[in-house]
C-alpha cells in the first residue's frame, strides 16, 4: 500500500483553492465587480443560474476553514488573490480592506504552520478591465504589472512561493474563444490576443516577484493532457498534434525561451511568425523555479473535417466506455503518468509541482457521512503513478489535491463536488468526506 512518506521528507502536501470559488462577498468590502459576476448573470450561461456571489463564505470563515486544512494534514494551502479585491477597478485605488483580508489569510496560515502557496491570477479579471478589451487587448499587461507589483510589495515578506497564472490556456480558450466561461468572447481573433499578452504576463509576473521579493520561489500552472489520437491514421495522430501544440506546449515553450510551438499547421505557424522577434522571445520567457501541473483527465481526439481550423474532434470516455468520472472525464492515472514524462522532458525546467489534481462524483450527504469511495480510489491510483514517476528520479517536489471543498466549479455551479470536504451551500455547513479522513491517515504514514 502506497504511503505519503515513500515520496520523501521534503515532498509538499497541499491543497488548492481560488478566490472566486470560495470567498463570497463579491459585493462587499470594498472589492469591484470581477468577469464573473457579470457572466454569471446572463441567461443560461451558468448551471441552474447559480453564481459566486456567496460561494463557500470563506470570507467570513477563513479561519476555520484553513484549521481544516491542517485537521486533515496538509502542510500546503495554496489560495488565489482576487484582483478585484485589492484594486476594485483593477489598477489605481487600492481597497485596504481587500488588502488586509489577505495578510489576515497569510497570518492564520502561518498561525496553523501551513505554508501559504499565492496564485496571482485564478481567472478573475476585474470587469474595469474586461471593458477595456481584457485580455485582448495590450493595456492589460500594464495593469497586470501594477497588480503583482502590489501583492509582492505587499505580502512579500511573509509570501515566498508563488503562482503567477492558473491555467493560461483554460481561460484564454473557455474565455476568449469558444465563450463558455467569463467573460464569453469567441473567435480565433480574441483567443490569440489573450494568448499573446497571457504569455507576456506569465513572464512579467515572474520577473517582478524576482526584483520585489528576497528568497522567492516562482512558479506558474498549466492545465495539461495527455492528448491520444483515436487511431493510428496519419490524419487522426495530425489531429492529435494540433490537440497538443495547444493544450500543452502553447504557453510552456515560450516561458522556456523557445518561442511558441512550431508545428505543421498553418494557423499556428502564422501566430508564430508575427510574434518570432527576439523581442517577443525574450520577453516571454522566463526562468521559473517550478513548474504547476494541473491534470485530470487524458483527450482522445479524432479528425473532423467539419470542425473549423482545429479540424480535430474529442472522443469521449463514455462512448469509448471507459471508467469516467461525474463530468465525463476520463480516469486514467497511466496517462497522469506520461504527462508527467512529457513535461520533464524540457530540459530547462527545473522542477514539477502538481498544483491540481483531483475528481468530482455524485457526492451524498448521508447520516452525517459522504461516503465517497470512488474519489478515494482515484487518488490512490493517481498518487502511485506520481510516486513511479518521483522514484524514477524526476524532479517532483510537492502534490496539491483539487479541493478543499464542493465550491463554484464555474459554468458548472455548484453541481460539480470536486471537495474532500462537504459544503451544505444553503447552510454553508462542513463535513469531511471519507477522503478526507482517507488523506488525514494517509499523510501520517
Amino acid at each position: 500500500m502506497i504511503k505519503a512518506s515513500d515520496f520523501g521528507p521534503d515532498f509538499l502536501w497541499g491543497i488548492a483553492v481560488a478566490a472566486t470559488q470560495i470567498e463570497g462577498a463579491a459585493d462587499l468590502y470594498g472589492r469591484g465587480a470581477s468577469i464573473w459576476d457579470t457572466f454569471s448573470k446572463r441567461s443560461g450561461k451558468i448551471k441552474k443560474g447559480h453564481h459566486p456571489a456567496t460561494a463557500c463564505d470563506f470570507y467570513h470563515q477563513y479561519q476555520s476553514d484553513i484549521r481544516l486544512v491542517k485537521t486533515l494534514g496538509f502542510k500546503v494551502f495554496r489560495f488565489s488573490i482576487s484582483w478585484s479585491r485589492v484594486l476594485p477597478s483593477g489598477k489605481g485605488i487600492v481597497n485596504k480592506e481587500g488588502i488586509r483580508f489577505y495578510h489576515d489569510v497569510i497570518d492564520e496560515c502561518l498561525t496553523n504552520g501551513l505554508i501559504p502557496y499565492v496564485t496571482l491570477y485564478h481567472w478573475d479579471l476585474p470587469e474595469a478591465l474586461e471593458r477595456e478589451g481584457g485580455w485582448t487587448a495590450y493595456s492589460i499587461n500594464h495593469a497586470f504589472n501594477e497588480f503583482t507589483t502590489l501583492c509582492a510589495r505587499t505580502y512579500g515578506d511573509k509570501v515566498k512561493n508563488w503562482i503567477v497564472l492558473n491555467e493560461p490556456f483554460g481561460f484564454t480558450s473557455l474565455g476568449y474563444m469558444l465563450g463558455i466561461h467569463a467573460p464569453g468572447q469567441t473567435g480565433l481573433t480574441n483567443f490569440f490576443s489573450a494568448v499573446h499578452h497571457a504569455a507576456i504576463a506569465q513572464a512579467d509576473g515572474g520577473r517582478i516577484l524576482r526584483s520585489e521579493v528576497s528568497g522567492a520561489n516562482i512558479g506558474t500552472s498549466f492545465s495539461c493532457s495527455e492528448v491520444i489520437p483515436y487511431t493510428q491514421s496519419e490524419a487522426d495522430v495530425m489531429a492529435a498534434k494540433r490537440f497538443d501544440c495547444l493544450m500543452n506546449r502553447l504557453f510552456i515553450e515560450p516561458a522556456l525561451g523557445m518561442g511558441y510551438p512550431e508545428t505543421n499547421w498553418d494557423v499556428m505557424e502564422k501566430f508564430t511568425i508575427q510574434h518570432s522577434t527576439w523581442r517577443h522571445t525574450g520577453r516571454l520567457s522566463f526562468d521559473f523555479d517550478f513548474i504547476g501541473l494541473q491534470n485530470y483527465f487524458p483527450i482522445t481526439v479524432k479528425y473532423n473535417p467539419f470542425v473549423p481550423i482545429l479540424q480535430a474532434w474529442e472522443v469521449k470516455a463514455k462512448s469509448r466506455k471507459k471508467p469516467h468520472t461525474a463530468m465525463g472525464w476520463e480516469i486514467s492515472a497511466d496517462s497522469f503518468y506520461n504527462i508527467i514524462k512529457q513535461f520533464s522532458s524540457y530540459p530547462n525546467i527545473k522542477n514539477l509541482m502538481i498544483t491540481e489534481n483531483g475528481a468530482a462524483y455524485h457526492d451524498k450527504l448521508t447520516g452525517g457521512r459522504v461516503q465517497d469511495t470512488e474519489r478515494i480510489e482515484y487518488f490512490q491510483l493517481y498518487l502511485a503513478a506520481l510516486l513511479k514517476a518521483k522514484q524514477e528520479g524526476l524532479s517532483i517536489s510537492g502534490y496539491m489535491a483539487w479541493t478543499l471543498m464542493d465550491n463554484f466549479e464555474w459554468a458548472e455551479g455548484f453541481n460539480a463536488r470536486f471537495g474532500l470536504v462537504y459544503n451544505d451551500f444553503k447552510t454553508q455547513q462542513r463535513t469531511i468526506k471519507d477522503s478526507g479522513y482517507w488523506f488525514q491517515q494517509f499523510l501520517k504514514s
